[in-house]
């Protein structure tokens, strides 16, 4: 009888934490506002996690919090330092800096779009989804070297935070911890959504390519037997100019003692070392300098590289080959580059500092 009450309180104890947490969404549901995503109708549509929609309250939450330092530990960085608006999200550097102005060991990738790469996050894809990217940064003592624990009692004594977390999620200040922290961060990055460059309105017919940038659109998607193939569209596939996936692109020479390895330094399988996520084209030219180390100073230094067909590999992209690019054909390319370029991302005043 003692085991049969004993498993008894167990299952009710497990009921009454189910009801809490999904209590907690259901009010989360019915007290904050819907907020209406507008998506480019290119795009597939974005997926967002059934325990955190998006609503306008938890989308504001998520952006003060990315603008904050508060987050760090001595509250000199926050997530916009690395991820700057005026440069499409990323910030210019080579290697990003963090708390004491400690050097990353790799760039800063673009956030543009970052709702819809739905195959992982970071240059090595480690994280499937925003939430749980959002943990990184925080403990890295390269970026934002804090706690979580420190985080949270932060957040819950502050003036104002707790409001915003009851209005976001219908919680408590005691009750705000980690998962709703990046929850929120990871509302407002979905947010961050580009599509309003030249090539854009092209598609929509609203705009016209110049002969040079229509010259250039041709040779990036091989779509014409008459221009040299650049093998570009291949993993930089539209709408996004991202498949997504890690490719190895010949940067290194293999066996090279000082290389990033990439997914393989995660996984400790030779095929994936070099591999890395394909970052969007999209803003490319605000986003110098480039590649995953910024080793590319400018747009022409990445066409000279891949014009050259890199350095060979028993696991580099078979995209990744010797081309036959006049110096016409690779100002033709930038100009096309070029017309990714959506100015209005840099003045929306919704992903803009709060502070």
């Amino acid at each position: 009888m003692k085991k049969w009450r004993l498993i008894f309180a167990i299952l009710l104890l497990l009921i009454v934490v189910t009801y809490w947490q999904g209590g907690a969404d259901m009010l989360h549901k019915k007290t904050a506002t819907p907020y209406e995503l507008e998506e480019p109708a290119l795009f597939f549509k974005m997926t967002h996690p059934a325990n955190n929609p998006l609503t306008a309250e938890g989308t504001e939450l998520g952006r003060h919090l990315f603008y904050d330092p508060i987050l760090s530990l001595d509250s000199s960085i926050s997530c916009s330092t690395c991820h700057l608006q005026a440069l499409a999200f990323t910030d210019g550097k080579a290697f990003s800096h963090g708390i004491y102005g400690r050097s990353g060991k790799r760039s800063a990738p673009s956030l543009v779009n970052i709702g819809y790469h739905y195959k992982g996050l970071f240059w090595d894809s480690r994280s499937s989804s925003l939430e749980e990217q959002a943990v990184h940064p925080i403990e890295d003592p390269l970026e934002m070297g804090n706690s979580w624990p420190t985080v949270v009692k932060r957040l819950q004594e502050h003036p104002f935070y707790p409001t915003m977390f009851k209005a976001a999620f219908g919680i408590k200040k005691d009750s705000i911890n980690q998962a709703w922290i990046t929850r929120a961060l990871s509302q407002f990055q979905r947010t961050i959504i580009s599509s309003d460059s030249k090539y854009d309105r092209v598609i929509e017919g609203t705009a016209s390519f110049t002969a040079e940038e229509h010259r250039g659109m041709t040779i990036f998607f091989d779509a014409s037997e008459e221009l040299p193939f650049s093998e570009c569209g291949h993993c930089h596939t539209d709408p996004l100019f991202t498949h997504l996936k890690l490719e190895n692109n010949g940067i290194d020479k293999e066996g090279d003692p000082n290389r990033d390895k990439g997914k393989g330094a995660l996984t400790g399988h030779s095929f994936d070392n070099g591999q890395f996520k394909v970052p969007t084209l999209r803003n490319i030219a605000l986003t110098a300098p480039y590649m995953h180390d910024g080793r590319f100073k400018t747009l022409n230094e990445v066409v000279d590289h891949y014009a050259s067909g890199g350095h060979p590999g028993p696991n580099v992209s078979p995209n990744v080959r010797p081309l036959t690019l006049s110096q016409k054909d690779k100002q033709a390319l930038i100009a096309f580059l070029n017309t990714l370029t959506d100015s209005t991302l840099l003045y929306n005043e919704t992903l803009s500092n709060p502070f």
